[in-house]
């Protein structure tokens, strides 16, 4: 059960924060009047407390007075109940998630802004529209940096612990153990059960679980990173 929870977050939220961090960065690296200002608000999340906005969005995932159940009625749409549900559990998470994309949106707008001009100016000589520029100028240069994107929040993803630690009840892992992550089950198991050998055992099969990941995606890399000097 731990495993697969960790599982199918990991698989939905690490395409979708780097998907929504790269469009982020993509809207705040326009030239427009104020853009600092958004900037600095859609990055401000990633440096709050980790703790303090776990427990702002436990307010916000209110079934009966929470601020997106509250918007969701304006139009007529009856709210989840969210933390309590566990066929919501784990999407609310994600959601979350996608709130404190602003670290990863910083790393893609630094590199968008040092991808040579030249380049969209010689693509817009031959005819390349905006989503044209987009798909193969701007996408190959920074793909470094989703390559980097994509094994840290990987490996941040499976390591998943505070979240469901603090938002369920004694951190036991929610309704129906919905939200019962790998490192959870194996907090529960070292120092609530004090069965550290289990526990030790698990950290093992995780330490594995990484590396292998980590490894396909090095081996996958030269398929598809492009890196400035033309090298794989």
């Amino acid at each position: 059960k731990s495993l697969y929870n960790t599982a199918y977050f990991t698989i939905f939220n690490v395409p979708l924060t780097t998907l929504f961090s790269i469009f982020l960065a993509v809207i705040l690296n326009q030239k427009l009047v104020g853009i600092r200002f958004f900037r600095t608000i859609f990055y401000l999340p990633a440096v709050l407390s980790g703790v303090a906005v776990y427990i702002l969005w436990m307010q916000l995932l209110s079934p009966s007075t929470g601020l997106i159940n509250t918007i969701l009625s304006w139009f007529h749409i009856t709210g989840p109940s969210w933390l309590f549900d566990p066929n919501w559990t784990k999407p609310a998470l994600i959601m979350m998630k996608l709130w404190s994309a602003g670290g990863a949106m910083l790393l893609y707008l630094a590199t968008l802004q040092n991808v040579p001009t030249q380049l969209y100016e010689s693509a817009e000589i031959d005819g390349a529209g905006i989503w044209q520029q987009f798909r193969h100028v701007t996408l190959p240069m920074i793909t470094p940096v989703i390559f980097y994107d994509v094994i840290t929040s990987t490996i941040g993803s499976l390591q998943i612990f505070q979240e469901a630690y603090v938002m369920t009840s004694n951190g036991q892992g929610g309704p129906a153990n919905s939200l019962l992550f790998y490192n959870l089950h194996m907090w529960n198991k070292a120092f609530v059960g004090f069965d550290m050998g289990y526990a030790m055992a698990m950290s093992m099969v995780l330490f594995m679980i990484v590396s292998v990941l980590t490894l396909i995606n090095l081996k996958l890399a030269p398929r598809w990173v492009h890196y400035g000097g033309g090298d794989q």
